[in-house]
């Protein structure tokens, strides 16, 4: 069972223009300002870079023009770390958490890791209506399985990246609970794929959704999945 949290991807200001409809925030409102590089923190990278291949970039342009009236919205991504703010939010999910005492170095969201063009390349758009989120992932050579192919935990991740973020929009702050994906074909490296997520139904603190990951033409069925995600609630603990 993988347990992630979905809070990893939320910013406040994105669950509240998704449900209010305004303008996406500039920036994440949670990053904290750091002296040590503007780039890191305020560089959306949801947005195209050199890296994109040709198919990956008709994607975008094609949901972009789907998000002019309003729609479909494209969710901004950055590297950043979390505030003191947020981590102090977490603290009461999980107050039994110890802090960490030093710290090597900067702490970044896992998928933004990476230099463009070798890891996750992905970008979402979220149609608030329908509670559908799409992904458009293109997977870079850091990323590899067997050979030529993208590790299955590296779908696996945008799978659950993509759950998160319809979850987190629909309940607030939640967690994975549960994550199970069947994997019909292996994914070549470089290839773009499309992850369909919706959620599916909410019962009380329980959201629970389901997706596919298709080729660009919709020919080829990569994976399968669903998921159960929980809001947390500050008044129950986890431990």
């Amino acid at each position: 069972m993988l347990r992630s949290c979905a809070l990893r991807l939320r910013t406040p200001g994105l669950v509240r223009c998704l449900r209010g409809g305004a303008p996406l925030p500039a920036r994440d409102p949670w990053s904290p300002r750091r002296s040590f590089s503007a780039e890191v923190s305020h560089v959306d990278h949801s947005l195209p870079n050199p890296s994109w291949s040709k198919d990956m970039r008709l994607l975008f342009d094609q949901f972009m023009k789907k998000s002019e009236d309003g729609s479909w919205q494209r969710l901004p991504s950055y590297k950043s770390k979390f505030s003191p703010k947020t981590e102090e939010q977490m603290k009461v999910f999980f107050s039994d958490a110890k802090p960490i005492k030093e710290q090597r170095s900067q702490p970044q969201l896992f998928p933004r890791n990476f230099e463009e063009g070798l890891g996750f390349e992905y970008v979402m758009f979220h149609n608030h209506a329908e509670d559908k989120t799409v992904c458009i992932f293109q997977g870079g050579p850091y990323l590899q399985g067997a050979p030529g192919f993208l590790h299955g935990g590296a779908i696996a991740t945008m799978i659950d990246s993509t759950f998160g973020i319809s979850a987190l929009i629909v309940g607030g702050i939640v967690m994975t609970a549960s994550l199970n994906i069947n994997f019909k074909r292996p994914i070549p490296l470089y290839s773009v794929v499309v992850i369909n997520s919706q959620v599916d139904k909410v019962e009380g603190r329980k959201l629970f959704l389901s997706c596919n990951v298709q080729s660009v033409d919709e020919k080829t069925l990569y994976s399968e999945a669903t998921s159960l995600f929980v809001k947390l609630d500050p008044k129950k603990s986890l431990t």
